[in-house]
């Protein structure tokens, strides 16, 4: 099953994570929410899969281009 890097697209604080390690995520569901200059900004997931690990937790500050989490399809 090959990996898939989720990365986000803009720097910010992550303020939820609605997904676990070892649950099933459809393409397009949120993996991470990060909240950027008040606004909360969903990562999505780029493909169906299962979550095998999550790079981040509730509060951690990422950059831009940063991995949240690993998807295998």
């Amino acid at each position: 099953m090959p990996e898939i890097k989720i990365v986000t697209e803009v720097a910010g604080r992550v303020c939820a994570t609605p997904v676990q390690v070892g649950g099933t995520v459809a393409d397009g569901d949120d993996v991470v929410i990060v909240e950027a200059m008040k606004m909360e900004i969903p990562v999505s997931s780029p493909a169906n899969g299962t979550i095998t690990s999550l790079l981040v937790k509730l509060d951690d500050v990422v950059a831009e281009g940063q991995a949240v989490a690993i998807v295998a399809s």
